[in-house]
């Protein structure tokens, strides 16, 4: 199970993604710095031990209706390698391990073969800010996991009660919390079958 560190980076996570979000094509905001918070999200462990997993999720803020987006990150000791400039994010200083290289998750391979496994049922979510803690807000819906290669990451968060979840397709649902304080649950990634 993966450590949680209570330390600080530099530039935070936040920071980071500041920079970078606007730049996405999937960004539907129209400020160049967008005005990012912290809403909610998940970790997966590493099997190797190698790499941090988090999806986060991050609330713009900068405009008229805030607009939830899923990051899944990838935090490594040194930079991944033969991965394509789009993918890093950035770098930062973690208190406790050093330079960490912060990857888009759909880039690295780590990140996307956890998903894959938590979408098959073969690993356990984890509480984003807790060491060796299951999070069984995070549900996996469908079945016959065996059947789809092909995960589609819903970079853009609309929520949509449990049972309105689509049919015909393995899909990962998980919560967050709008600036209000309001809940709010979405599908964060499906599995699309054959």
């Amino acid at each position: 199970m993966a450590t949680i560190h209570r330390t600080t980076m530099t530039p935070t996570k936040l920071e980071l993604l500041t920079g970078w979000l606007s730049k996405q094509r999937w960004y539907v905001g129209n400020a160049e710095a967008p005005v990012l918070v912290k809403a909610g999200g998940f970790r997966l462990d590493d099997p190797q031990g190698a790499v941090g997993i988090e999806f986060m999720i991050v609330v713009d803020t900068s405009a008229q209706a805030p607009v939830a987006y899923l990051v899944p990150l990838g935090y490594r000791g040194e930079p991944l390698e033969d991965a394509p400039d789009a993918a890093l994010i950035g770098t930062s200083e973690h208190g406790v391990l050093g330079t960490r290289w912060v990857y888009d998750g759909v880039h690295d391979p780590a990140v996307s073969g956890q998903l894959h496994a938590l979408l098959r049922g073969e690993a356990l979510p984890q509480r984003q800010s807790e060491s060796d803690t299951p999070d069984p807000t995070v549900t996996i819906h469908g079945t016959d996991p065996a059947d789809g290669p092909d995960v589609r990451i819903n970079r853009v968060l609309r929520p949509v009660d449990d049972a309105q979840s689509p049919s015909g397709q393995i899909h990962l649902v998980a919560g967050w919390t709008w600036p209000d304080g309001t809940p709010a649950r979405g599908v964060l990634a499906t599995l699309a079958r054959r």
